[in-house]
């Protein structure tokens, strides 16, 4: 007889197969196109394995999201560490260190692009959706406040600053994936981050 603790852990194991599995057949095919045999098929489970885990495609992407969520945060959290004894000269050497810890990656774009869309024709999903980013950028803006105290600078409203970096990343997402091998719209990219983050902070009077 199995354990709990077995259980819990083929559980565990069954969950994470699924989602990749899913991630690789929703950038295959397209979230709207993607099937629930698809996804069964490529992780090597049956229909019973998926309801056990997921009520629905919905939900698997919503726990995707969740765990991307995560390891954005996490990624956040230890370049901030990282940045301990880094001496920090302005905005741009502040925006420059945190730009590589939210990566573009081809693959997540396609999929959160597509399923965007999905939830932008569903109220639901639409408030889970923009109840989530929310908690993404409450979760990280913080780490960028600390740093921008560092030289002088203080936000007002994080809030806004929070909405207009997520408004600055996914703008230039597309521009940068569709041209990866193009320095100059990496540089603008950087440019309008420093841009943003200039106009929704204030000079506190010098450095602390």
């Amino acid at each position: 007889m199995e354990t709990g603790k077995r259980v819990t852990k083929r559980r565990a194991e069954t969950r994470q197969r699924l989602l990749e599995a899913a991630l690789a057949v929703f950038a295959e095919e397209g979230f709207g196109r993607s099937t629930v045999e698809q996804v069964c098929d490529r992780a090597g489970y049956t229909r019973g394995a998926f309801y056990s885990n997921f009520a629905s495609l919905d939900e698997l992407f919503l726990a995707m999201w969740e765990r991307r969520s995560a390891e954005l945060v996490t990624g956040m959290r230890t370049t901030f560490d990282g940045l301990a004894d880094t001496e920090l000269a302005d905005v741009r050497s502040v925006v420059e260190r945190l730009l590589p810890a939210i990566p573009l990656d081809d693959v997540w774009y396609r999929v959160s692009a597509e399923f965007t869309a999905h939830a932008l024709r569903n109220p639901g999903l639409r408030r889970v959706l923009t109840a989530r980013e929310e908690t993404i950028a409450d979760a990280a803006v913080p780490y960028l406040v600390a740093l921008l105290g560092r030289i002088g600078r203080a936000v007002p409203d994080p809030a806004a600053l929070g909405q207009a970096l997520i408004a600055v990343h996914d703008g230039t997402a597309t521009q940068c994936l569709l041209e990866p091998d193009n320095p100059t719209v990496w540089h603008r990219r950087t440019d309008l981050a420093v841009r943003v983050v200039t106009a929704y902070s204030t000079e506190t009077g010098g450095k602390p």
